[in-house]
């Protein structure tokens, strides 16, 4: 395996500016999910690595190699599609074994790399099929089985469970997260799914525009986001923001004239506009949420049901507060009606402050 480093790495299509000089180590066994919204130069960072773009700019290393000019086949890494791109007239083994093939190997070598990626994915009574006997998440193994039997210094995989169905997607995910620990392999996973990343990765990397927003672990991104986009893209259902402005009494109005206290953690001048985020998890019902030893930070408020989605051990209640709509999580649900006025806790101990003009963060 191998380290992987991003220095300033460009990529431009004539007048547009896909990824605008980014940093990033991933380690040696490092497991890295790239997140962002469409268009946001995560899959084309993901091609730049692979060599199937060329780089505008910046230096791209794998190990001690610069490898900005060699084409795929010379930097030792392999990728999983999206779409498999198996070949349908070739057997499983036929499919894993095509890229040793190619280089040159031996039939013996060929068998045993096939045989013990076989293995290791289960899929060994598989062999002798062709890709339409099987199924999609069969499919993604044996594409995952002919990315390790090249042996590769880093894995790419490119959305790669986007095309199951739900239920596939979650042992699909098991799948590849218990691969990852028997390997150890260093792994760049493109994914527009925040529950792949925030599951499988040991650090997320959230895009937005061809720039990095945030890199950290999973507990850092979502509890201590450094922007507003962080927060409201990491996070499902995702965080509740209000803009407010801070008062003289250390207190947040919000748009209607609704206070809420200051969270004491933030030091942040009168006057100064800002955005609040709690999270659902954050507002609940008296007698249905977390307990929180925060004591006087817990807001009370007797507040509408406008909505309710219940989801078996848990409901979506949606209420109104300062003239917007909130999300709050109910555990140990009980039945709703809608109208009925329930006593919310907002949890401001667990709140975040955004600046409302560049919508970075105001913690410390």
């Amino acid at each position: 395996m191998a380290t992987l480093t991003l220095s300033s790495l460009d990529k431009k299509y004539g007048g547009f500016h896909a990824v605008k000089g980014i940093d990033l180590d991933v380690a040696d066994g490092e497991f890295v999910a790239l997140v962002g919204p469409s268009g946001c130069g995560k899959s084309t960072t993901l091609r730049m690595i692979a060599g199937l773009e060329d780089i505008s700019g910046g230096q791209l290393r794998i190990g001690d190699r610069v490898v900005n000019d060699l084409p795929p086949r010379d930097r030792n890494i392999s990728m999983v599609f999206q779409s498999y791109a198996l070949f349908p007239h070739m057997t499983v083994a036929e499919n894993m074994g095509f890229s040793l093939k190619i280089a040159g190997r031996d039939a013996g070598t060929i068998d045993t790399a096939v045989k013990e990626a076989a293995r290791i994915l289960e899929i060994e009574p598989l062999l002798e099929r062709r890709p339409a006997q099987l199924s999609g998440g069969q499919r993604q193994r044996v594409a995952m089985g002919r990315a390790i039997v090249r042996d590769p210094d880093v894995f790419l995989f490119d959305e790669p469970l986007s095309n199951l169905d739900a239920k596939l997607r979650g042992q699909m995910r098991t799948e590849i997260k218990r691969l990852h620990a028997r390997l150890g392999s260093t792994v760049v996973y493109v994914t527009h799914d925040q529950i792949e990343a925030m599951t499988l990765a040991d650090r997320i990397v959230i895009m937005r525009g061809g720039v990095i927003e945030q890199v950290g672990t999973p507990d850092e991104v979502f509890n201590r986001p450094a922007s507003r986009f962080v927060a409201s893209f990491i996070g499902s259902p995702p965080m509740n923001m209000a803009e407010a402005v801070v008062t003289a009494g250390r207190a947040l109005r919000l748009e209607d004239g609704t206070e809420l206290p200051l969270p004491t953690a933030f030091h942040v001048a009168e006057g100064r506009r800002v955005v609040l985020g709690l999270r659902p998890d954050d507002i609940y019902p008296e007698g249905h949420g977390i307990h929180s030893e925060s004591g006087h930070a817990v807001e009370s408020r007797e507040l509408p049901v406008m909505l309710s989605e219940p989801l078996g051990n848990e409901t979506l209640l949606f209420t109104e507060l300062g003239g917007q709509s909130w999300t709050a999580r109910m555990l140990n649900p009980r039945s709703v009606k809608r109208g009925e006025l329930l006593r919310f806790h907002l949890d401001l101990s667990r709140a975040h402050l955004f600046d409302a003009e560049t919508g970075l963060t105001l913690r410390d």
